[in-house]
């Protein structure tokens, strides 16, 4: 039998949905993120620079470009005979078909997957974070308190702490109590859904666990460990960790990447961040273009301007556009004469020439406003915007579009605007 010492099981079914209509065709985990990435590669990243070779990718919700993505894994040096990166979709059984219906039902389901490998440990981890951690400290800190269950956790702002889950631990940091978002917290320790179990203790809490509708780690797993009276540990992470899970969250981690000095370095050489890049020519600048504080991918084309802005490979910005404060994603075209501010474009967009977009005054999203705010603009992908146009802030643009559908070539902000067939 395979024996390896911890394997790791990314979930990345995710569906994303408050990232809106970016996730309306694509996994969340699958999305684009710092002109080249998407953000499982950092997950997958953190792996192999950690030593961890066997990783299990738990799909379910839009897998296509996901799985594309990954493949057989070999940019994280993941294709190998032994081990490896496999995906994991549901399957169907001869008793019933079952989706995943939570996080640690999806690992209930894969247990025949992890008993190939009879691992001492085994790495849970979600598939739509930005960050870097070692995950082998981790494991040296799971065995050094003899721990059958180590939880990563964050310090965050006290006032914050009522959105996580929580965890209440002794000078030991081991886990004496925990909440789910408390009211009134005890502690600003904040789970980051990143554990490590003794297989042997996950494999028993799963089964006897396993009638639970909607199966989870923080409602049903780590409680029945606790209740068996199991030593768990937290296990403090003081790097940088970003949950990219709203669009504004999503828009400042890009934003973030630009700084002077940025918080989240993606230069370090030693600790790279891996992604399938397809062969592009370099970036081309024409001699009118002005480029200030942006991430360029390969293969773009800019004939304007672009200021504090992260821009995909393989996009076009014509000449005399401005771009600011913006992410634009793989495979757009922009074409000449016009002004985007704030806007999230996604992969395969075309805009016309003369489109103003992120214009005039903030008002709320007329059908999701707590998904289209702080003044963003975001058009899905495949999306097309005509010529002469001009878009207000908090919208949101999905389908192939004509003038026909601008009254007087004009979108007001907090508009929906989704066409048949998105």
């Amino acid at each position: 039998m395979i024996k390896k010492e911890m394997i790791a099981m990314l979930l990345a079914g995710g569906q994303g949905s408050r990232l809106g209509i970016l996730t309306s065709k694509v996994a969340k985990p699958a999305v684009a993120f710092g002109g080249k990435y998407r953000i499982i590669d950092f997950p997958l990243s953190n792996c192999i620079n950690s030593g961890v070779d066997t990783v299990g990718v738990l799909t379910q919700y839009q897998p296509l470009r996901l799985n594309t993505h990954i493949g057989i894994g070999i940019p994280w040096d993941l294709d190998r005979n032994i081990g490896g990166v496999t995906v994991l979709p549901p399957y169907e059984k001869i008793e019933s078909t079952e989706w995943y219906t939570g996080t640690a039902n999806a690992i209930l389901q894969n247990i025949e997957y992890m008993d190939t490998y009879n691992p001492e440990y085994v790495l849970i981890l979600s598939g739509d974070h930005i960050y870097k951690m070692d995950y082998e400290a981790m494991l040296d800190f799971h065995k050094a308190n003899g721990a059958e269950v180590t939880i990563a956790v964050m310090p965050v702002p006290w006032e914050e702490a009522s959105r996580f889950g929580i965890m209440i631990t002794d000078e030991e940091k081991k886990i004496v109590d925990f909440e789910e978002k408390p009211a009134k917290p005890r502690s600003n320790l904040a789970s980051m859904g990143i554990y490590i179990f003794n297989w042997k203790t996950l494999r028993e809490a799963l089964l006897a666990n396993a009638d639970q509708p909607h199966l989870d780690f923080g409602k049903h797993v780590i409680p029945y460990c606790k209740k068996e009276d199991q030593p768990l540990y937290a296990y403090e992470f003081n790097g940088y960790w970003k949950d990219v899970g709203t669009l504004n969250s999503y828009w400042e981690a890009n934003m973030e990447l630009i700084d002077i000095v940025p918080e989240f370095n993606l230069y370090e050489e030693y600790w790279k961040i891996y992604t399938k890049s397809d062969a592009l020519p370099p970036q081309y600048f024409s001699e009118d273009s002005e480029v200030e504080r942006s991430i360029i991918g390969e293969g773009t084309e800019i004939y304007g301007k672009v200021y504090n802005s992260v821009i995909g490979c393989n996009v076009i910005v014509g000449a005399g556009t401005v771009v600011r404060d913006s992410i634009i994603m793989n495979d757009t075209k922009i074409g000449c004469g016009g002004e985007l501010n704030k806007v999230i474009i996604a992969e395969n967009v075309t805009v016309g020439d003369h489109v103003k977009m992120g214009i005039g005054e903030e008002k709320d999203n007329e059908t999701d406003p707590h998904i289209y705010n702080h003044g963003l603009c975001t058009i899905g992908e495949k999306s097309v915007i005509p010529n002469d146009v001009t878009i207000g802030k908090n919208v949101c643009i999905g389908g192939v579009t004509t003038q026909e559908d601008y009254p007087d070539l004009y979108l007001p902000s907090g508009r929906t605007m989704i066409k048949a067939g998105e």
